[in-house]
């Protein structure tokens, strides 16, 4: 287990509102640290819908979700924060008044006297593929993310997909896998063009190889693949060998282990009070879709609102002696000056 790592606030969900929050925070001198599930910043904002048009944030007429990850992104520079991805906080454990230790499934350990749950409808899940059996393998020898890639070092890897992940996995694996065999349902691909392009050029040069259709079995002992079956579009039945599947079929949202984190949950979303959107539990709060009150609306302009409230009580919780005196960004010298302005 890691050395506990201290900070004023950690947000669990590194999209927009978790993104904004950092912002509203660090205004008021607190320090954040963000855990994220997915392997990258953004949130629902950059996994699903990366190139979807958005046309309600307040004063952008239109942005895509990968332009508004990296606008907050640029916004929030000044305060440097650090970002935990691939990481689910599995455990909150209050251990001050204020005071809470946050362990995640990767052993990481955080002490903060406030914890943010932005973490939208819950945490993305990958969905598994309708194949008998696939369980057993699950773990072992059939992984739905890419966390360390030297684990897939000399192996013969089948990954299955069609999106972005399945294609730049299998550009970034192939140098050091054994093999690597691409399949899609069909010979047309999602992920960007120039992904496409690249996978396209190495199996022409047979440095790997691109099958159509589907996997319908998997064979291997005691958890270990040793091959899988597939049925082409020809209803044609083939054999790939393989000692390890990386399955790329996309994400569901699940509250996972936010249920037993010890919060009150209504419908499999958190209540909060809507003075400063803290849950059932002091120095806990919840922003963006993930909470509900009277009047609740889910939208992104809503999760900012939320995260300025948030950050006002959170400040009193950080600095209990301390006097917050409220400013503007436009009038106050020493707010311009935490921005780095001129």
């Amino acid at each position: 287990m890691s050395e506990a790592i201290k900070t004023d606030v950690l947000i669990i969900g590194a999209g927009p509102c978790g993104l904004f929050a950092v912002f509203e925070l660090g205004l008021l001198d607190m320090k954040a640290h963000l855990v994220d599930i997915l392997d990258k910043i953004g949130g629902q904002c950059a996994e699903l819908y990366p190139e979807k048009p958005i046309y309600d944030i307040p004063g952008i007429p239109f942005v895509t979700g990968h332009g508004l990850t990296e606008a907050l992104m640029e916004q929030i520079k000044p305060f440097n924060p650090t970002f935990h991805l691939n990481e689910m906080v599995e455990s909150i454990e209050k251990i001050g008044d204020p005071g809470f230790r946050v362990t995640t499934d990767a052993g990481q350990v955080f002490e903060c006297k406030v914890v943010v749950i932005s973490a939208g409808g819950g945490s993305f899940q990958p969905k598994r593929p309708p194949v008998p059996g696939i369980e057993a393998y699950e773990g072992s020898s059939v992984f739905y993310s890419v966390r360390k890639m030297e684990q897939f070092r000399d192996k013969d890897l089948l990954i299955v997909g069609g999106g972005d992940s399945a294609l730049d996995w299998t550009l970034n694996l192939h140098p050091i896998a054994r093999r690597v065999t691409l399949l899609h349902r069909r010979d047309d691909f999602r992920a960007a063009p120039h992904s496409v392009e690249q996978m396209r050029g190495l199996v022409a040069s047979g440095k790997l190889d691109l099958k159509i259709g589907q996997v319908t079995g998997l064979e291997g002992e005691g958890g270990m693949l040793s091959g899988a079956t597939v049925k082409g579009n020809d209803n044609a039945i083939s054999k790939v060998a393989c000692d390890t599947m990386l399955p790329f079929f996309g994400l569901t949202m699940k509250l996972g282990p936010v249920a037993n984190w010890g919060i009150a949950l209504e419908n499999n979303l958190v209540p909060v009070e809507t003075s400063a959107f803290e849950t059932s539990v002091p120095g806990i709060f919840a922003i963006g879709d993930i909470n509900t009150y009277p009047g609740k609306l889910k939208l992104i302009l809503c999760g900012f609102h939320e995260g300025a409230l948030m950050a006002q009580k959170a400040h009193r919780y950080v600095y209990p002696d301390k006097r917050l005196v409220f400013q503007y960004t436009t009038s106050s010298s020493s707010l311009q000056k935490k921005l780095g302005v001129n």
